[in-house]
């Protein structure tokens, strides 16, 4: 399917946006210079970036790198439990037994009704309480096999960390999840009931109707809102700062307030975060225009 190119009007408008985004970037940067005066010093992030270690003659990450590891690390398991509740509660959302949808529907209208941060120190406190010690976390630390350690640090972090690795992408998870329970219901509802019908006519029970029928077309439907729940989970992680998980926002935290250069380590950290969530936004827009291409040819 051939592209349509932009009229004149659109390339006015994407010309117009563009300079005004410039024009205030640079009116904000001119007032940072001339009201408050400030005096600029971003030579100091390089080494709280990568630090040389002299016993082994390389570089080695430091803090903000560090705490930008850890950010994918927890948004790619909270992301990943957080699917699995989303699909597993937006099938109940729709499921013909009032259980399946009043749990489902109690679970998606707490989370959003309650705001993130409450929700994250009360679930962290209980979790990291009574939950996660059931899963002997601290056990494992201690007694597994060096080589498990070695793979569970890659996963998770330092060893001494665990507990509130885990705690943490479970509050994130159950969070996000909600979101995602509300994506799946609305892709699963918005499949016409005939398909359904279909499926029952040739003798096929409810879950291989969904299975095979519904929920394939469902699919498609619900990835553009997946992948932008996904950007909205990268942003939503620096919540965990305010319980101590050492992720970006928790680290940068810690130099700013070590080095007194606030600006400069916010500044780098809030490109960081629009460069990684710009970068997706245009890579799955790419991908959901070629999947539609493919689609329709």
């Amino acid at each position: 399917m051939r592209r349509k190119p932009k009229s004149n009007l659109t390339r006015a408008v994407d010309v117009i946006v563009i300079a005004s985004a410039l024009f205030l970037v640079g009116y904000v940067i001119h007032k940072v210079d001339t009201v408050m005066i400030y005096d600029w010093h971003w030579d100091f992030l390089w080494n709280y970036i990568l630090r040389w270690d002299e016993e082994q003659q390389s570089y080695k990450p430091n803090l903000l790198l560090k705490g930008l590891t850890a950010t994918f690390g927890l948004v790619i398991w909270s992301m990943l439990l957080a699917s699995i509740i989303g699909i597993v509660m937006g099938i109940m959302r729709t499921s013909s037994r009032i259980f399946f949808r009043t749990v489902s529907r109690l679970y998606v209208e707490f989370i959003r009704n309650m705001p993130p941060v409450v929700f994250i120190f009360v679930f962290f406190f209980f979790l990291s309480s009574q939950f996660v010690p059931l899963l002997g976390i601290d056990r494992i630390s201690v007694d597994a096999s060096p080589t498990t350690i070695a793979i569970l640090e890659i996963l998770l972090g330092p060893k001494e960390l665990f507990a509130n690795a885990i705690s943490g992408i479970l509050c994130l998870a159950l969070f996000e999840g909600a979101y995602i329970t509300e994506i799946i219901r609305a892709g699963i509802q918005s499949i016409d009931k005939g398909q359904s019908e279909a499926g029952n006519s040739i003798g096929l029970s409810r879950f291989q109707t969904l299975r095979w029928i519904v929920f394939p077309q469902a699919v498609r439907k619900v990835i553009p809102p997946l992948t932008g729940q996904f950007i909205t989970l990268i942003k939503d992680s620096s919540i965990l700062a305010l319980i101590s998980i050492q992720e970006l926002t928790f680290l940068a935290q810690e130099v700013a307030y070590s080095t007194q250069y606030v600006f400069e380590v916010w500044l780098f950290v809030a490109g960081v975060y629009f460069c990684i969530c710009y970068s997706l936004a245009f890579l799955f827009t790419k991908l959901e225009k070629r999947s539609r291409r493919i689609y329709q040819s």
